[in-house]
């Protein structure tokens, strides 16, 4: 089972800044000899026109690389929602054409963030509602629908629940590592919850330690945080081998508190397993800060030098995460050649 093959590759958000699009993030993945990537947004073509989207699938397989696809909130009660996408189904079914176009058997999507925990339960039926009214159109095109546990919106048993009353035959999951931390959830339990469901991932590391008011995480790259990510990956090739290990790198950000220690934490999670949430305490306990270098950004217009600085911290922070991957997790297929 230890040789069982992961796919390797990046999710196209970790080198935002550098606004490349499809080819030139098709080449950058090609140059790092990765398997596969994920364009996780509309904004990542350079034209959504049917001749340009046939061209990316070619120069994808020309390349040797498996596309995943994506696009944004479809959730028409959350703060992230974009109305000028039009009704929920009308964004689905114009992402799931352009997935179908450029080869990929999956589309990543979100529900919403932090923000929509008070209205949880409505959120999460309304976009049941949207992801069934796609339903066969998903099963003709052949592309699997994968819903991110994304910033904070919903905890892993929840986004179990969500894949199954819309309909596990084309919903799956999108798994991400970091996003458990804005839940107090252990990302070893995240993996576990959601493995059978799994088609896409964003993978990424986080430092956790105990702090007065309960806990402090911060997004790092691979290899520099508390998760136990050779653990995880063992998991992962028992479990879920047969979707690519896509890493969303974010660095740059200040540490959060996750104030745990004070109730009005626990309004918005009402329903949370008390062996749940000790699998976070434990973490926060064994884990530490992040004290190596890192160009933090602070709130508002950045300076020249530092949007320099943070642009090519997203490169050489993906790079090294890369690297780990492949050298300390043995991940990865083409770089093995």
């Amino acid at each position: 089972m230890s040789d069982t093959p992961i796919r390797l590759g990046f999710d196209s958000y970790s080198i935002r800044d550098f606004r490349w699009h499809d080819i030139e993030l098709l080449d950058y993945a090609a140059s790092l000899k990765l398997d596969t990537i994920q364009l996780s947004g509309l904004g990542d073509y350079q034209s959504l026109e049917p001749g340009h989207l046939a061209q990316v699938k070619e120069h994808a397989g020309r390349l040797g690389i498996a596309i995943d696809a994506g696009i944004g909130c479809i959730c028409p009660l959350s703060t992230g929602w974009n109305a000028s996408n039009g009704s929920p189904g009308e964004y689905l079914l114009k992402g799931m054409r352009v997935a179908k176009a450029v080869g990929a058997s999956s589309m990543r999507c979100y529900l919403g963030g932090f923000g929509d925990r008070a209205n949880l339960q409505r959120c999460m039926e309304v976009t049941v509602e949207a992801l069934r009214s796609v339903r066969s159109q998903a099963l003709d095109m052949g592309v699997r629908v994968a819903i991110e546990n994304h910033s904070g919106d919903m905890q892993a048993r929840e986004t179990k629940m969500l894949i199954e009353e819309a309909g596990k035959d084309f919903v799956g999951s999108c798994l991400d590592s970091g996003n458990p931390m804005w839940v107090v959830e252990d990302p070893l339990l995240t993996l576990e919850t959601l493995a059978p469901y799994v088609v896409t991932t964003h993978i990424r590391d986080s430092a956790v330690c105990e702090h007065p008011r309960g806990a402090m995480a911060q997004w790092v790259a691979l290899g520099d945080g508390s998760v136990n990510f050779k653990r995880f990956v063992e998991i992962y090739r028992k479990l879920c081998p047969q979707a690519g290990m896509q890493l969303e790198i974010i660095t740059g950000r200040p540490p959060t508190v996750l104030s745990y220690l004070e109730p009005d934490f626990w309004k918005v999670f009402p329903h949370t397993p008390a062996w749940e949430f000790a699998r976070f305490v434990e973490l926060a306990k064994t884990g530490h800060p992040y004290l190596g270098p890192m160009v933090i950004g602070g709130p508002g217009e950045q300076s020249p030098a530092i949007k320099a600085a943070l642009k090519e911290q997203q490169r050489v922070d993906l790079e090294r995460s890369l690297d780990y991957a492949k050298k300390v997790l043995g991940v990865g297929v083409r770089w093995k050649g």
